[in-house]
C-alpha cells in the first residue's frame, strides 16, 4: 500500500514545488531589483498592508536582508504574509546544515510583517520576544521553504503572531511565535 501512496505523494509534492517556484518567479519579475529601505516620505500616509503591497508591486524596495539570506515576500493580506526562502550552502553552520539563525530570520520576517500588515498609518511595532522551535534540519536538498506568518492578536499596545516554516512536501521544519510592542510615532 505504501508503494502506491508514495508515487502519488511525490507527484503532488513535485507539482507544488513547480507552483511555488513559478509564483516566486512571477513575484521577482515585479519587485524592484535593487534592495533598500523605504524613506519616510515614501511610506507617509500608508497603512502597513499598503506598504507591504507596494513592495510586491515594485513601488518600494525589498529590504537588504532578503537578498543577503535568499528569501522573498510572496503574498500579503491583512494579518498574514508568506515568504519563500532558498536554503543554500552559504547558510550552513559547522555541522553541515542550515544555521538556526537563517530559520529565525525568515520566521521573524514573517511574524513581524504579519503584524506590520495590521498597522494604521504612522503606527509602529518592535519585537519584544521571539520563540523559535526547530523541528527538522534543512540543507540544500530542500529546494525551497515557506514561512507563513499569521497574526493572533493586535491591541493598542501589544500584538502576537505565529509562523510555520514548511516545505513543498508539507513537512514542518520550524515554528515560531512573537510578542510585539505596538506604539504611536514620537511627537515632534
Amino acid at each position: 500500500m505504501n508503494a502506491a501512496v508514495h508515487p502519488t505523494a511525490t507527484a503532488e509534492a513535485d507539482a507544488i514545488l513547480t507552483q511555488w517556484l513559478e509564483e516566486e518567479r512571477q513575484v521577482r519579475a515585479k519587485i524592484r531589483p535593487e534592495h533598500g529601505v523605504a524613506t519616510m516620505a515614501e511610506i507617509a500616509g500608508l497603512t502597513g498592508l499598503e506598504q507591504m503591497q507596494a513592495m510586491l508591486d515594485g513601488k518600494l524596495p525589498p529590504p537588504p536582508i532578503a537578498q543577503t539570506l535568499d528569501f522573498t515576500l510572496l503574498r500579503v493580506a491583512k494579518g498574514e504574509v508568506i515568504f519563500q526562502g532558498t536554503p543554500k550552502f552559504r547558510h550552513y553552520n559547522p555541522m553541515g546544515t542550515v544555521h538556526g539563525g537563517w530559520y529565525a530570520t525568515l520566521l521573524d520576517s514573517a511574524l513581524g510583517c504579519a503584524v506590520h500588515t495590521t498597522m494604521e498609518p504612522g503606527r509602529g511595532y518592535t519585537t519584544l520576544e521571539l520563540k523559535l522551535n526547530l523541528v527538522r534540519a534543512l540543507n540544500e536538498r530542500v529546494p525551497v521553504v515557506r514561512a507563513v506568518g499569521r497574526v493572533r492578536h493586535v491591541g493598542r499596545q501589544m500584538a502576537t503572531a505565529e509562523a510555520d516554516l514548511i516545505g513543498h512536501d508539507g513537512k514542518l521544519y520550524a515554528h515560531a511565535s512573537t510578542t510585539c510592542l505596538v506604539f504611536d510615532p514620537p511627537k515632534r
